[in-house]
Parts: C-alpha cells; sequence; structure tokens
C-alpha cells in the first residue's frame, strides 16, 4: 500500500463517520458542521486523485455556499439551535431506514466494482479525465441554464426564510403583533 492509498482510505473513514454524524445528531447546527467536515473530507478525496478543479468546486460550491446558505437558513428561521426531541424517529422507521440504506449502498458498491472490474486509470493525466478547460466549457455552456435556475431557486429559498422569520412584515399597528 501506499500513502496516497492510506491517505484515501482515512479520509474515506472520515466521509464515512462524519455522514453518520450528520443525520444521527440532534442538533441542526452541528449536523451542517459535521456536514462541512464530510463535504471537506470529499474534496480531500479529489485531491488526492489529482481533480484539482472537481476539489476547489467542491469546497466553494458545496462548502462555501450551500451549508453557509443552510446556516443562515436556520438562523433566520429561528429554528432551535439546542438537541431537538423533532429530529427523533420511532425505532421502527429507523430500522426500516438502515436496512434501506445498506441496501442502496450494497447496490451503488456492487454497480461500482462491476463497471470499473480491471480497469486501470492512470491519475493526473488529462486524456482520462479531461481538463479544467473542458470542464469549464461545459459548465458554462450546456448547463448555465441549471446553474442560474438553481441559483434564482437557492435565493427564493433565502428570501422566504427572511418572511418566514419575520412574523411582523405586514402587520398592521392595530395587530397583536404590530406593535413592535
Amino acid at each position: 500500500m501506499t500513502l496516497l492509498e492510506v491517505l484515501f482510505g482515512l479520509l474515506g473513514l472520515v466521509v464515512l463517520g462524519s455522514g453518520l454524524l450528520v443525520v444521527t445528531t440532534h442538533q441542526m447546527v452541528h449536523a451542517a458542521l459535521w456536514l462541512v467536515v464530510c463535504l471537506g473530507s470529499v474534496a480531500g478525496c479529489y485531491l488526492l486523485l489529482s481533480a484539482e478543479f472537481v476539489a476547489w468546486v467542491q469546497v466553494l460550491i458545496y462548502v462555501g455556499a450551500v451549508v453557509v446558505l443552510l446556516l443562515f437558513g436556520l438562523m433566520l428561521t429561528r429554528a432551535p439551535i439546542g438537541a431537538s426531541t423533532d429530529l427523533d424517529a420511532p425505532p421502527l422507521q429507523r430500522a426500516v431506514a438502515a436496512v434501506v440504506a445498506l441496501g442502496l449502498a450494497g447496490v451503488v458498491v456492487v454497480a461500482s466494482v462491476d463497471a470499473f472490474a480491471g480497469e486501470d486509470i492512470a491519475l493526473g493525466s488529462d486524456d482520462v479525465g479531461g481538463s479544467s478547460t473542458d470542464a469549464g466549457s461545459a459548465i458554462f455552456r450546456a448547463w448555465v441554464l441549471p446553474f442560474e435556475a438553481l441559483s434564482v431557486l437557492l435565493l427564493a429559498a433565502l428570501v422566504g426564510a427572511i418572511v418566514l422569520s419575520r412574523r411582523d412584515i405586514g402587520a398592521g399597528e392595530g395587530s397583536p403583533e404590530g406593535g413592535r
């Protein structure tokens, strides 16, 4: 085993552990912070695979934008900061979710092993995974409309969170909430 393989395995364990903590923690803010660890570790895996562009996109878009938007949404909607019992599921529902998750993980592993069985991928070569130029042209030519639609959707979600958090918007002077 090389050092690269050991680091990749360790980052994979961090991704798995922090991903489990995201879905099992009882505090929303902690779940968001564990999501930062998980997504950052995925970016580290991309770096080890010589996909620097994808790693930085992972950091900028997912860690930098999505998690910050999630934290802003939590703060603006006055979500509970401490432990919340609303996040608990009945034991039967947890068992069913665990069985479905393990089944899906098995399908992904079997499909990945079957798809890449016997293939040797040379890392660091532009002809195998494409270049940053190819990725940039694909994003800004073919995928620019979905990218912009997603940005408008995220903006609408943020504005909606602000409106929901401000209960005094639209309340007149005569209403019980209007005097604040």
